[in-house]
């Protein structure tokens, strides 16, 4: 859909169901909408964008700046920051949303741009990571050529979302989570603010507390969470919100994440690494977030599989067996029930000892292999049975290792090319210790050393 505006307007509508850039709220508005910052001075949050002389605040105030991509987590101000450009200096202001939008609407917004170059046009892209890559591409000339001077948002990971030309010509500007002091002052704004609840209910100093805690950052969480709350402490007559309002409000804290985006990688990464760096509370909070989200337990059960042998190996040979039972009962019960083979799996393998020889071991090998260093396997190990194969040359000379008192006898192994390497090295930590010593004397033996 485009929006084309009148002849006589500098403004389009934004294409989104909330108020207009301009003139306040419609009545019946979510808290939220109501509150929206209505200027610069009213913006709480991203201090680093909108300090004096910072590319984001000259371009809020009407001077020249580069294109620019606004990227982070839901309720940080990146649609705010979209309204308060509709109203900034003389500039046309064009909206699109990628969920709604093609190629030819960009088209279009950039031939009005063109024809208007008297005027500059901003035009703001929301979720531009839900643009495929040509209409990503369809942007590059006008960005490119000035010809519109683009904001576009995003909350998934630009290198990830956002093609490689368009993202090398924006301004990346990170938007960053709302700190307790600037959530706990977006709540006092609202209750006092005639625009918002307009004193007719306070706030307890722990209900406060819950709710800046509850909003983990996200300043339309913790607003539509006050809302809530006081619609449900009206109702029953009162004028303080307090713990348990809240409580009833809000039945748990904001997830904040995303299974298709960002916070998902961000969270599964920080679960392995907790892991891996034997901190199994660490381990068991971003489990908890996985599960509270709706991840899929298959997918959990998978990570804690690689991680077992990736990060554990041979440490604790019985790492791989807790996180292959874990996954075993994910497939037999599911969930609710599964979160507990899943937290036992998580915390095995956090407190295991680690090692990550296996994974060295093998990609060396395969390193080795891809490399070319191959060489023909030793006449004494190839295969015997089949006529001719002594006059090829078949297993001429192998020696069967069981004959010998303790199974274990002197042979060459690997080609010749590859005589004394070794991919295997195992560490001193948990059960590899063992395997040092008992390896240091399989060497000795099967190589004559």
């Amino acid at each position: 859909m485009t929006y084309q505006p009148a002849e006589d307007e500098g403004l389009f509508a934004l294409p989104i169901p909330e108020a207009p850039p301009a003139g306040p709220a419609p009545a019946g508005s979510p808290l939220a909408v109501r509150l929206r910052p209505r200027s610069l001075d009213e913006v709480v949050g991203q201090p680093h964008l909108l300090r004096p002389g910072a590319p984001l605040r000259r371009l809020l105030e009407g001077g020249e700046a580069a294109s620019v991509l606004l990227y982070g987590p839901p309720g940080t101000g990146k649609t705010t920051i979209a309204r308060l450009l509709a109203g900034a200096g003389t500039r046309r202001f064009v909206a699109l949303s990628a969920l709604s939008s093609g190629v030819k609407d960009l088209r279009e917004a950039i031939d009005g741009a063109r024809r208007r170059r008297d005027r500059r046009t901003v035009l703001f892209v929301d979720e531009v990571h839900r643009f495929s890559r040509t209409q990503q591409d369809a942007l590059l000339g006008a960005v490119e050529d000035r010809i519109v001077l683009l904001v576009a948002a995003t909350t998934e990971n630009p290198s990830f979302s956002v093609v490689a030309p368009l993202l090398s010509r924006l301004l990346v500007l990170k938007l960053r989570p709302l700190d307790g002091d600037e959530v706990r002052a977006l709540l006092r704004r609202a209750v006092a603010d005639p625009r918002g609840l307009d004193g007719a209910v306070s706030l307890s100093a722990e209900a406060e507390d819950a709710l800046v805690r509850l909003a983990s950052g996200d300043a339309r969480s913790a607003l539509t969470a006050l809302e809530a709350g006081a619609d449900g402490v009206l109702d029953t007559g009162g004028t303080v919100i307090d713990v348990p309002a809240v409580e009833r409000a809000v039945a748990e804290a904001t997830v904040r994440y995303d299974r298709q985006g960002d916070q998902h990688h961000d969270v599964v990464s920080a679960f392995i690494k907790s892991v891996r760096g034997s901190d199994p509370d660490a381990a068991l909070h971003y489990l908890a977030r996985m599960l509270v989200a709706g991840e899929d337990p298959r997918f959990i059960a998978r990570r804690l599989l690689v991680h077992a042998s990736e990060d554990v190996g041979l440490a604790d040979p019985t790492a791989l067996q807790a996180a292959v039972a874990a996954a075993q009962t994910v497939d037999l019960i599911g969930l609710p029930e599964a979160r507990l083979a899943l937290a036992q799996a998580t915390v095995h393998l956090a407190l295991a000892p680690k090692s990550n020889t296996v994974i060295v071991g093998i990609d060396e090998a395969m390193a080795d292999v891809r490399a070319g260093d191959l060489g023909e396997v030793p006449a004494n190990l190839r295969y015997s049975r089949y006529a001719g194969a002594a006059e090829l040359g078949g297993a001429t000379g192998y020696r069967y290792p069981h004959r010998a008192p303790d199974g274990v006898l002197e042979q060459q192994y690997p080609p010749d090319a590859l005589v004394g390497k070794n991919y295997y090295r195992p560490t001193r930590h948990g059960w590899e210790r063992t395997l040092h010593e008992r390896l240091t004397e399989l060497r000795r033996t099967v190589r004559g050393e």
